[in-house]
Order: structure tokens, then C-alpha cells, then sequence
């Protein structure tokens, strides 16, 4: 009985980091917290899984292991993620680059 009560424990530990898991506006179909809940019910849920989800839900491996100044503008195109980031967040607000822009490569 111990071991179907410790299943239910993880299960809604599991459930709570599921709730609390970022929406991916980019792939309404498919969630990560989803993916959770799902997770959450199954039988053979273990400590090590939901230890896992933790880690990542508290991005202890992004403080862990931070990025260089170098990784981050590498000398070949040093604006490389600072531009993909800034395309993803007009993504996100719907705003997009004039084709003028888009054809001569201009940003």
C-alpha cells in the first residue's frame, strides 16, 4: 500500500509542475504540460522521472552550465541569437518583416 501511495504522490507532484509549465504559443498542439499530465498517470512512475521534470521546470542545468559571452556572439555573425530571438518575440506578437527586408536580408 505504500508503494501505490507513493505513486499517488509523485503522481500529483508530477501534476503540479504540469500545471505550472510554460505555454508554447508557437505549437498550440503540442505541450509540454500535456506531455506531463499523461506522464502523471502512468503506473510505473518513478522519483527519478519527477526529479527530472523538477530539474528542468527549475532550470537548474541553465545555472549550472551558463553560457559564454563567446557561445552566445560568435565571431562569424556575432547578432545571430540576439536576431533569432528578437524574430521569435515578433513571432509571438504577430509582427512581421517586410518582404523588402526578407529579400535583401536586411534587419
Amino acid at each position: 500500500m505504500a508503494a501505490v501511495q507513493s505513486t499517488k504522490q509523485l503522481a500529483t507532484k508530477l501534476g503540479t509542475l504540469a500545471n505550472t509549465w510554460v505555454h508554447d504559443p508557437f505549437r498550440p498542439n503540442i505541450q509540454t504540460s500535456t506531455f506531463l499530465q499523461s506522464l502523471a498517470r502512468h503506473p510505473r512512475l518513478t522519483p527519478q522521472a519527477v526529479q527530472a521534470v523538477a530539474t528542468l521546470h527549475r532550470g537548474d542545468v541553465k545555472k549550472a552550465y551558463p553560457l559564454s559571452d563567446k557561445m552566445l556572439h560568435p565571431p562569424s555573425t556575432p547578432h545571430y541569437y540576439d536576431r533569432l530571438l528578437e524574430g521569435f518575440k515578433k513571432s509571438q506578437e504577430g509582427v512581421a518583416r517586410p518582404w523588402w527586408k526578407i529579400f535583401f536580408n536586411i534587419w
